[in-house]
């Protein structure tokens, strides 16, 4: 006699975390309402429910989805599969199961065809067209996870004896693109949104759009920029970004300052008062005044340092001449070639270090300039 299953907890939590809790009820666009976790039957206009009777109207649910499965399926399954399948046809319906090829081969003892089967349901009509949903992806891959894990454990399959190859067939059964979408739960229509905001590019992007602006803000050759007097205070030095003199704000251009009057001489006090005149050493010293210099026709300049586009030219001379040093060196000698050279691979070592030494150099100053410009 064929056994008979009933969802576990694994397929309730499944189905809940996908689902999402609606706790007032919300119209849907193809008639009738729905509540809880994707309950219609009972859900009508203004109810409000907790996520306790939301539960028992979900196990009320899960009892014609379950009896299906024992129904139709006549391949044994163990518990993972039975709560997989329950969580599959919860979502994507029971006529849609009867006449799906999940089914079919679940029947014909095909259990890992029919776990892959499962991924085609990842397309929704959505503003129009039939496209794939990230939210569905991400559904399948957790029922097919839920269906392929055994009772007994997994079989271990060491990746030194059993080499991963490409599957071609799979490679071309990928998506071209997806859309990402958003239920909200708090609305009284239910219905689904794109997403605001897409996907973060992963590190390595993010990476290399770094690099990539450093070196473009290297190369780059531009007008001289002057420093304002909002932007830098009289007398701060600033690195500029390219290889441009350091402009100043000329000192005629700033307000004089106000000139006070000289104090009159007074006359000679006696010991006593001039004891008393003594600054008080608990107090602090009054601040010391500078007088700004006047503008200079020189202009103080800073060593220019080399070209961006030398130091690269340097570095792939360097890593010419260290990869043809000693090729050259230890070919020249090779079995029918004349004239031999004694001194020809030693000849050939000394350039490939001084083509190492060369790239070394031009690697270093890039690195200082990028420094430099970071600071």
């Amino acid at each position: 006699m064929k056994a008979r299953y009933q969802a576990s907890r694994a397929a309730i939590d499944l189905i809940k975390r996908f689902e999402g809790f609606r706790p007032k009820a919300a119209a849907l666009h193809t008639g009738g309402w729905t509540i809880g976790y994707g309950h219609t039957r009972s859900a009508r206009r203004g109810a409000v429910i907790n996520e306790a009777d939301a539960h028992t109207l979900l196990i009320y649910d899960l009892a014609a989805v379950t009896t299906a499965i024992n129904q139709w399926v006549f391949s044994p399954l163990n518990q993972n599969q039975f709560d997989a399948l329950t969580a599959f046809v919860f979502n994507i319906g029971l006529p849609n199961f009867r006449s799906s090829s999940v089914l079919r081969r679940l029947n014909e003892g095909a259990y890992l065809q029919a776990a892959c089967a499962m991924e085609m349901w990842r397309t929704a009509d959505f503003d129009g067209e039939r496209i794939v949903i990230d939210a569905l992806v991400r559904r399948r891959s957790a029922e097919m996870a839920l269906f392929l894990t055994p009772m007994e454990g997994h079989i271990p399959v060491p990746s030194l004896i059993v080499m991963p190859r490409v599957d071609e067939q799979v490679a071309r059964t990928a998506p071209l693109y997806s859309t990402q979408v958003e239920t909200p739960l708090d609305t009284v229509i239910a219905a689904a949104v794109r997403a605001e905001e897409a996907e973060p590019a992963s590190a390595a992007v993010a990476a290399a759009a770094a690099i990539t602006a450093r070196l473009n803000a290297l190369l780059h050759d531009g007008a001289p920029v002057e420093l304002e007097p909002e932007a830098a205070p009289l007398g701060a030095l600033q690195s500029p970004a390219e290889d441009r003199p350091i402009v100043f704000t000329p000192m005629a251009e700033q307000p004089a300052p106000a000139l006070e009057a000289a104090p009159e001489p007074q006359p000679e006090a006696e010991p006593e008062a001039e004891a008393a005149s003594e600054p008080d050493p608990a107090e602090p010293p009054p601040p010391l005044m500078f007088r700004a210099p006047s503008a200079s026709p020189f202009a103080r300049r800073r060593k220019k340092p080399a070209p961006a586009s030398a130091l690269v030219l340097m570095g792939v001379t360097g890593l010419g001449v260290a990869g043809a040093g000693p090729i050259w060196g230890f070919g020249v000698n090779a079995p029918g070639h004349l004239p031999i050279i004694p001194d020809a691979p030693i000849a050939g070592v000394g350039l490939g270090l001084a083509g190492a030494g060369l790239l070394a150099a031009s690697v270093y100053m890039l690195l200082a300039r990028l420094a430099g410009q970071s600071d």
